[in-house]
């Protein structure tokens, strides 16, 4: 799901917003801190890059963290979007409808 924020909002991606993002599309809240711990996951993996913007005095001088998908991370969305049609193709059940 982070993958496909950071794929929606482009190049102006960092914690508050990819979790907005997340929480507007879901409904959920979701915590920072566990936004972060994903992108550093995902970053390990190749699938994101990170870039530090310039320290603000409205961040008392702290600078954001900017982040990016990279091929690779495509490459996995297009995956994992595969695999989650084989799951769902042939589920008489969601083709029919539950009810």
């Amino acid at each position: 799901m982070v993958l496909l924020v950071l794929m929606r909002l482009g190049e102006d991606a960092y914690g508050v917003p990819i979790c907005r993002e997340i929480e507007a599309q879901t409904g959920r809240e979701v915590p920072v801190g566990s936004v972060y711990a994903t992108l550093e996951r995902l970053e390990e993996k190749g699938f994101v890059s990170s870039e530090l913007g310039k320290p603000t005095a409205e961040r008392g001088g702290r600078a954001k963290k900017y982040f990016r998908i990279t091929i690779s991370g495509v490459r996995e969305v297009r995956r994992t979007q595969r695999a989650l049609r084989n799951l769902w193709n042939g589920l008489p059940q969601l083709e029919r409808g539950m009810g």
